[in-house]
C-alpha cells in the first residue's frame, strides 16, 4: 500500500501550485463557515444589550462584512468546483494516457489471456473514480480538518463541559468507521471486478451482434448476460449492505452527539453554568461539526472506490512486456531477407507441450517459401516468432545474420507486412486505413498503393471515394475488398519481409483469384512465408514446408513432393 500511495501523490507533482490554492480555497471556505455561529453568540450577548439605534448600526455592519465572506466564499467555492475538477480531469488525461501507453508495449502473450471489456473498464470507469479521489479526497480531508479543529477550539473557549459533551462520542465513532471501512473496502473490489465482467459481456455481444442475430439466439445471450447481471447484483447487495451499516451508524452518532450537548448543556443551564446564548451557540456549532463528519463519510466511500481502482490500475502497471528491446539492442538497416531458423523451439507458457520443436531453416532473401500442415502444427506460431509477437523457448532466428533479440522491435517489425485471414480495419475512412501502413504518406502515395493492390477502381466506386466511412471493423465492405485495403496498406509500409497468413482462405473464388494477384505482386522481390489452406493457391512457390508436431518433415517443390507420396500428396489430395 505504501507504494501504492506514493505512486498515487506522484501524480500531483505537475499541479502543485494548482492543489496548493485549491487546498488554501477549502481552508478558507471552512474557516467562514465557521464565523456564522460566533456572529450569533456576539449578536445575542452584545448586540442584544446595545441601545436600539446603536444595535442597528452594529447589525448592518457585521451584516456588510457577512456579505464580503459570502463573495470570498463563492471565490473559493468556484475555484475548488472549476479549476480543482479541471485539476482532476488534467490528472485523469496523464493517467489514462499513461495506461493506454503500458498496452501498448504489452505482448501478445498478454492479450491472449485478457477480456478487453475488463481492460476497458480500467481505462474508464477506475480512472474515473481514482481522479475523483485525487481531487476530492485532500480537499475533503483538508475541509474537515479545519472544521472539527476550528470548531473544538472555539467551543473549548466557550465551554469546557459542553465541549467534552460534544467530542466524547468520537474515538467511538471512528472505530466503528475503521471497522466497516475494512468490510467496505473488500465489497467495493468485488464491485469493480463484476462492472469489468459486465463490460466484456456486452462488449463481446456487441461485437459479435450479427452472430447472435444470424443464429437467432437473442434468447441465449440473455441468458448469459442475466447470469452476469445478477453476480453484479449480488456483489452491489454485498456493498451496500457494509455501506448501510456505516452510514446509519455514522448518522447515529451525529444524533447522539446532538443529543449528548441537549442533556449536558440542559443540566448546566439549570445550575447557572452555562449562558443560553452559549447553549444555542453550541447547537448552531453542532450542525457546522457534523458536516465534516458526514464529508468524511462520503471521504470513506470514495477512498474504497478510488483506491480499489487505483489498485487495480498498478496491477496493469506492474505487469512487465515479456517481449521488450534488449539493453544494447541495435536497429534493424538495409534488410536483405535472409531469415535462419537455428534449432529453434517453441511453447506458450500456459501449457507444456511444445508447439515447435527444434526447427531448423534456413530462408534466402527473395525467397517465397509456403507453410502447409494439419491445424495445430504451428504453421502460425512459426510466422509469429519472426517479429517477435512471442519469444522463442530455445534456438534463435536471425535476419541477415543479426538474432532478432539484438534489434530494436520497432526496426523490426517495421521491415515486416502481415496479411491475415483475419482483417482488422479501423473505423474512419478508406484513406485513413490505407496510410496507417505508413502514416507519413502522401495522398498520391495512398492511391499508387490502392492501385497496386488492385482496390483503386472498387474505391472510386464508393460513395465518398477515399473518404468513404467504411464504419466499425470495415463492416460496410465486402471480404475481398477488405483484404485488398490489408494488401494495399502493406503496399505502402513497403517492408522486405511478408507474411501472408491464409490472406485468401475466407475468400470466394473471384475475390481469391483478385487477392491472389494482388499478393504476388506484392511478393515478388520480398521474402515471403505463406501460410496455405488451400494447396492449389501455393503450387509454383519455391519451397514448401510441410510442418507436423516433429517439425519441419518434408520440404520442397509441388512436383518433388508429390513425387515422394508423403503427407504433402495426402494433404494435396484431400483438400483437391
Amino acid at each position: 500500500m505504501k507504494n501504492n500511495l506514493a505512486k498515487m501523490i506522484s501524480y500531483y507533482k505537475p499541479y502543485m501550485g494548482t492543489f496548493m490554492l485549491d487546498l488554501f480555497f477549502a481552508f478558507l471556505a471552512s474557516l467562514i463557515s465557521l464565523v456564522i455561529p460566533l456572529v450569533v453568540r456576539y449578536i445575542t450577548i452584545n448586540v442584544y444589550e446595545m441601545r436600539s439605534d446603536e444595535a442597528v448600526t452594529k447589525i448592518v455592519m457585521i451584516c456588510t462584512v457577512l456579505v464580503i465572506l459570502v463573495v470570498i466564499q463563492f471565490a473559493s467555492n468556484y475555484f475548488i468546483t472549476n479549476i480543482g475538477h479541471v485539476m482532476g480531469a488534467k490528472m485523469e488525461y496523464n493517467m489514462r494516457a499513461e495506461i493506454f501507453d503500458h498496452y501498448q508495449k504489452l505482448s501478445f502473450s498478454f492479450f491472449d489471456d485478457q477480456k478487453v471489456g475488463q481492460l476497458m473498464s480500467r481505462i474508464t470507469n477506475d480512472l474515473f473514480e481514482i481522479t475523483e479521489l485525487l481531487h476530492h479526497g485532500p480537499e475533503n480531508i483538508a475541509i474537515s480538518f479545519i472544521k472539527i479543529v476550528g470548531a473544538f477550539i472555539i467551543l473549548a473557549n466557550i465551554s469546557p463541559y459542553l465541549t467534552l459533551a460534544a467530542f466524547i462520542l468520537l474515538p467511538f465513532m471512528f472505530i466503528y468507521a475503521y471497522v466497516m471501512n475494512r468490510k467496505m473496502k473488500e465489497a467495493f473490489r468485488q464491485n469493480r471486478s463484476a462492472i469489468a465482467d459486465i463490460n466484456t459481456q456486452i462488449e463481446d455481444n456487441l461485437s459479435g451482434i450479427r452472430v447472435v442475430k444470424s443464429f437467432a439466439n437473442e434468447d441465449i445471450e440473455n441468458e448469459k448476460f442475466k447470469a452476469g447481471n445478477d453476480g453484479f447484483l449480488r456483489a452491489k447487495k454485498r456493498s451496500y449492505f457494509y455501506m448501510g451499516f456505516y452510514h446509519s451508524g455514522m448518522t447515529a452518532f451525529t444524533m447522539l452527539i446532538t443529543v449528548s450537548v441537549i442533556l449536558t448543556g440542559g443540566i448546566l443551564m439549570t445550575k447557572g453554568m452555562v449562558r443560553v446564548a452559549d447553549f444555542v451557540t453550541f447547537l448552531l456549532y453542532i450542525n457546522v461539526f457534523t458536516d465534516p463528519i458526514r464529508t468524511l463519510i462520503d471521504f470513506a466511500e470514495q477512498f474504497q472506490n478510488g483506491y480499489s481502482g487505483f489498485e487495480r490500475f498498478m496491477e496493469i502497471l506492474a505487469i512487465e512486456p515479456d517481449i521488450k528491446d534488449s539493453p544494447n539492442a541495435v536497429e534493424l538497416k538495409d534488410v536483405k531477407g535472409n531469415i535462419v531458423f537455428d534449432d529453434v523451439s517453441f511453447k506458450y507458457k500456459d501449457t507444456a507441450h511444445r508447439v515447435l520443436r527444434h526447427i531448423d531453416l534456413d530462408v534466402k532473401a527473395g525467397s517465397y517459401v509456403a507453410l502447409v500442415g494439419s491445424s495445430g502444427g504451428g504453421k502460425t506460431t512459426l510466422c509469429s516468432l519472426i517479429p517477435r509477437f512471442y519469444d522463442v523457448t530455445k534456438g534463435s532466428i536471425r535476419i541477415d545474420g543479426k538474432d532478432i533479440r539484438d534489434v530494436t522491435l520497432k526496426s523490426l517489425r517495421q521491415n515486416i507486412g502481415i496479411v491475415q485471414q483475419d482483417v482488422y480495419l479501423f473505423a474512419g475512412t478508406v484513406f485513413d486505413n490505407i496510410r496507417y501502413g505508413k502514416p507519413d504518406a502522401s495522398r498520391e502515395e495512398v492511391i499508387e498503393a490502392a492501385k497496386l493492390a488492385n482496390a483503386h477502381d472498387f474505391i472510386e466506386e464508393l460513395p465518398n471515394g477515399y473518404d468513404t466511412d467504411i464504419g466499425q471493423r470495415g463492416i460496410k465492405l465486402s471480404g475481398g475488398q477488405k483484404q485488398r485495403l490489408s494488401i494495399a496498406r502493406v503496399f505502402l509500409k513497403n517492408p522486405p519481409i511478408l507474411i501472408f497468413d491464409e490472406a485468401t482462405s475466407a475468400l470466394d473464388n473471384e475475390s481469391e483469384n483478385i487477392v491472389k494477384e494482388s499478393l504476388e505482386k506484392l511478393a515478388h522481390n520480398r521474402t515471403t512465408f505463406v501460410i496455405a489452406h488451400r494447396l492449389s493457391t501455393i503450387r509454383n512457390a519455391e519451397r514448401i514446408l510441410v510442418l507436423t508436431e516433429n517439425g519441419i518433415e518434408e520440404s520442397g517443390t509441388h512436383d518433388e513432393l508429390m513425387a515422394k507420396q508423403g503427407i504433402y500428396a495426402q494433404l494435396y489430395k484431400w483438400t483437391k
